[in-house]
């Protein structure tokens, strides 16, 4: 006799309600993907410093023109609840204290990829598109590129672009916003 057996696949709210429980302890990295409750990878310094010198140079260089959420949920449907590792959102007074942050506050979404490319391409990029994240810059540190993907559909971006060191690149939301690749990709004396 052959068992049928199904996957329980949580909602936004099914996960709200298990960290507010403590069924996640502090430490813990997760998000939801699909429903499906995924422990995220280990930041290494070099990860830390991208996202650090990314938030610096947008606080910086866009001021108040957006807000810099760090390694913060953004709710894309009921099933998904990523953790980006930088997102520029439309500024709002309350810096969001009284929003959940969703796809339409997005302007860029940037993720670190120093050991997930394939995990950020494959399985996070689709759920960006779906939802109509504008834009995705991923941080491509083991080969030391930059992955630009703009203009989203059902599951892709039509436009993708590959920056190495030497070139620059603006979010479509902040023209003015000149980054070089070289700014974004922090050295460490790992990779040096």
């Amino acid at each position: 006799m052959q068992v049928e057996t199904t996957k329980k696949l949580f909602t936004v709210r099914d996960y709200h309600c298990m960290a507010e429980a403590g069924i996640f302890g502090p430490e813990e990295r997760v998000e939801l993907i699909e429903g499906e409750i995924l422990e995220m990878s280990p930041i290494g310094r070099r990860h830390v410093g991208c996202v650090n010198r990314a938030n610096r140079l947008f606080i910086t260089k866009a001021g108040d023109r957006v807000v810099v959420s760090i390694q913060n949920s953004l709710e894309l449907s009921d099933y998904t609840e990523p953790e980006p590792d930088v997102v520029l959102l439309k500024p709002r007074a309350d810096d969001y204290a009284a929003k959940t942050v969703s796809a339409e506050d997005v302007l860029l979404v940037i993720e670190v990829a120093q050991t997930t490319l394939n995990y950020d391409r494959s399985r996070k990029l689709p759920l960006y598109a779906a939802a109509g994240v504008p834009e995705v810059w991923i941080e491509d540190l083991k080969n030391d590129l930059l992955l630009v993907y703009r203009h989203p559909s059902a599951k892709t971006y039509s436009t993708s672009l590959v920056l190495r060191r030497g070139e620059s690149i603006s979010p479509l939301a902040l023209p003015d916003v000149i980054l070089s690749v070289d700014e974004l990709l922090v050295e460490t004396p790992e990779n040096l």
